[in-house]
């Protein structure tokens, strides 16, 4: 076993390796490790330690444990562990003017910076999104990607337990607030230390750029408006998004909607999700293009989209942002009941849109995603929300990420669905009640095949029907003349 001196030094070998630091700051980084162990000797390593950088990390936690410093939990591990990492970092100002001068090469340079160096210092933490299991599936639309979703931990029992004890807090307010950079995280507040965020100015409003830490896609960040305010769809927004692209021209960002059920799961906090990846929207075909007279730089197009999608397309950001919400606003009003598509019930909104930003390099884009939240007597979570027919794979919210073909599936499929292949091969097996009827009908469509193959392709159709019933206007006949209905009233 190393001792605590052959891991602060293999530590510190990483983070030369990673360049976080450099061997100027050896000594100082050994010290202040040190005392996090309230230990004021240190032996120079005997032998030479082996282990990588997550194994490191968690041997200098089991040693924190055994010291009773910390509780053998992996929240205050975490917390632990981040807090050493921490050590290692330069101040947000010092990172920020890294980022900066890194821009002046190109904007990649600038993220990639900041990507790799939230790697490095297990902010976002790898070996966990590691776990993820992720494959394509293919539909009608086009390969969608699907994952299933193993980086978040979930609490164990004697977190839960004591979180029974902690007292409410109200600092940062919540999981996107400015103030979580740096905050060492509570029971109930995940740990901060080795969180860094950069500053942007867009469409005269101040902002925060930071990775997600579960990281769903490449290079996925978050803006976060630096004041905590709700989220909210405003012609605002459609510039900020088209800012950001602007700014950084090799990502996407988007905005969930503002209401529930077809909203994020934050609504408390203004923020969009971006980040460097090819979703299976950015892909799908066109059915049909038109223009609108008001604006005519712009091209749209109806997409072959299970989401009902118009995309726009012009040199002029201006044009795009001022077409979004020319659409955006027409669509709040609009209503087709014979569709169930209403604007309104006793004066609550019903209708808004999931936007989509990116840039080519001809033109600035914004997918404009048409969503409703109505419910029914039929349908109680949501009329164009997934039916209860697909909740045993997905009930929660078709947000931002899901729209544009990415299926981000819970944790415990990994094993039910081992149960669901055993019991379609004749295993005497229990299945889970609420993937029973599903395991029956594959078991009678199978076919002998590869059943990792069979199950995900299974998988792949459920989630198909997934974003088939968030759309509005369903891509049948009824379906697209109800959409060219409201595309003439544009």
């Amino acid at each position: 076993m190393s001792s605590l001196c052959d891991l602060i030094n293999r530590l510190i070998t990483i983070a030369i390796e990673n360049t976080l630091i450099t061997k100027r700051d050896v000594i100082y980084v050994r010290n202040r490790i040190m005392a996090l162990y309230k230990v004021t000797e240190y032996t120079v390593p005997s032998e030479k330690c082996s282990l990588n950088f997550y194994e490191t990390l968690d041997a200098l936690a089991d040693i924190a444990v055994n010291n009773g410093f910390i509780e053998d939990t992996l929240a205050e591990k975490d917390i632990f562990t981040s807090t050493i990492m921490n050590v290692f970092l330069p101040s947000p100002q010092g990172i920020e003017d890294d980022f900066w001068k890194a821009y002046e090469h190109s904007p990649t340079s600038a993220t990639s910076y900041f990507y790799q160096l939230s790697q490095n210092s297990n902010y976002i933490k790898m070996n966990r999104i590691a776990k993820n299991v992720e494959f394509k599936a293919s539909s009608p639309y086009g390969p969608l990607d699907i994952t299933i979703n193993l980086s978040k931990p979930e609490k164990d029992p004697k977190e839960i337990a004591r979180l029974k004890n902690v007292p409410a807090s109200h600092y940062p307010s919540c999981l996107l607030c400015v103030e979580n950079e740096g905050y060492a995280g509570t029971l109930s507040h995940p740990d901060r230390a080795n969180h860094r965020t950069i500053a942007l100015h867009l469409n005269n409003k101040d902002w925060m750029l930071q990775y997600s830490p579960y990281l769903y896609y490449n290079e996925h960040c978050i803006l976060l408006s630096q004041t905590h305010e709700p989220m909210s769809l405003t012609k605002n927004s459609f510039y900020n998004l088209l800012d950001f692209v602007k700014l950084f021209p090799h990502y996407f960002i988007g905005s969930n909607a503002d209401l529930p059920i077809v909203g994020g799961s934050i609504l408390s906090h203004e923020h969009y999700q971006g980040g460097c990846y090819e979703f299976p929207i950015n892909r799908a075909t066109t059915l049909e293009t038109f223009t609108l007279n008001t604006y005519p730089s712009v091209t749209a197009e109806i997409l072959n989209w299970p989401l009902t999608t118009i995309k726009l397309s012009s040199p002029q950001l201006e044009d795009v942002a001022e077409c979004t919400n020319y659409i955006y606003e027409t669509w709040k009003t609009y209503s087709d009941a014979e569709v169930n598509i209403l604007a309104e019930t006793d004066g609550t909104r019903h209708n808004t849109i999931t936007p989509i930003a990116k840039k080519t390099v001809e033109n600035y884009v914004m997918y404009v995603v048409l969503r409703n939240n109505r419910t029914s007597d039929e349908h109680p979570l949501g009329i164009f929300h997934p039916h209860a027919d697909v909740h045993h794979i997905k009930k929660e919210n078709i947000g931002l990420i899901e729209v544009m073909g990415l299926a981000i599936l819970p944790g415990r499929l990994l094993n039910e669905l081992e149960e669901v292949k055993a019991y379609i091969q004749g295993q005497e097996v229990e299945v889970k009640p609420y993937h029973l009827p599903w395991a029956k009908e594959l078991k009678a469509l199978y076919d002998g095949s590869e059943i990792n193959t069979f199950i995900q392709a299974a998988l792949g159709k459920k989630f198909t029907r997934v974003l088939e019933d968030a759309g509005v206007f369903k891509l049948n006949q009824e379906g697209l003349t109800h959409f060219r209905k409201f595309i003439h009233t544009l």
